[in-house]
């Protein structure tokens, strides 16, 4: 009985300190340390910022999806809403920031999504699991249950279920329009949050994102081990060459017909 109790008492423990176990952050990625790097190439340009325009709710740090179970305990996903204030349905852009993977967060994504909002889009920025959190695909099917959130919600926030495109910057952009060219596909749907709408888009941009790991000049990079996409895809091409064949959007995956803009 005695050895039972220290078993059981060990075992609670170890859950208790797995729980409390924070996610590993990258956080070299940032507006700060990108500005000082270009600032002397181009001395006009200044860090755009968080300003709300007038005529633009925002709605901040919303739940979309909580995962019960994770090496890091329970974890919450957010993202940020910026809507006009006029009446009537607008058209919706979900937001992806870039950083590799790895870093970056989805404030970088706001002061665009603020412009855009002005313009008469319901703009979305997302937060999504990091390489650092969560190897591929997780940062997918986060992405898409973030799209289901937006659609069951839309009457809240005035959106057009029937226009909705998905931007990204960088990593991003990748992002966008792997999940965007995955429509239907449910190796890339997961499990994650509600499932009374589908996560299909309308509309692509990718901008600056790398659309094909296996071209030649992706390929042939010498890569370290601790390259960004190695790290996100789990292993380099050599280990894992069906998953990075997955993850490419003009070699893994079945043609779509989507609007797909590339900057």
């Amino acid at each position: 009985m005695y050895k039972l109790f220290v078993t059981g008492t060990a075992l609670l423990m170890s859950l208790a300190l797995t729980a409390q176990r924070k996610i590993p952050v990258d956080s070299s990625y940032n507006v700060n340390r990108v500005y000082s790097q270009i600032s002397g190439d181009y001395p006009i340009a200044v860090p755009a910022k968080d300003s709300l325009p007038a005529h633009v709710k925002a709605t901040r740090n919303l739940v979309y999806n909580t995962l019960e179970h994770t090496p890091f305990g329970k974890r919450a996903l957010h993202l940020d809403v910026f809507q006009p204030k006029t009446e009537g349905l607008h058209p919706a852009v979900i937001m992806i920031h870039g950083g590799g993977w790895r870093s970056g967060t989805r404030s970088m994504q706001v002061p665009l999504a603020q412009q855009l909002a002005s313009k008469g889009f319901v703009t979305v920025s997302v937060e999504y699991q990091l390489s650092m959190e969560a190897k591929y695909p997780a940062a997918v099917h986060n992405i898409k249950a973030a799209i289901r959130w937006v659609k069951a919600n839309a009457a809240t926030y005035q959106i057009d279920t029937n226009r909705i495109a998905i931007s990204g910057s960088s990593a991003g952009g990748h992002l966008a329009a792997l999940t965007g060219l995955t429509n239907g596909l449910a190796h890339f749907e997961g499990k994650q949050g509600v499932f009374t709408a589908s996560s299909k888009v309308h509309a692509i941009v990718d901008i600056d994102g790398i659309v094909d790991f296996l071209a030649p000049s992706s390929l042939n990079l010498v890569r370290k081990p601790d390259s960004p996409d190695i790290e996100w895809l789990g292993g380099s091409y050599s280990q894992k060459p069906d998953t990075w064949k997955e993850a490419s959007l003009f070699s893994g995956l079945p043609k779509k017909r989507l609007y797909l803009c590339f900057f």
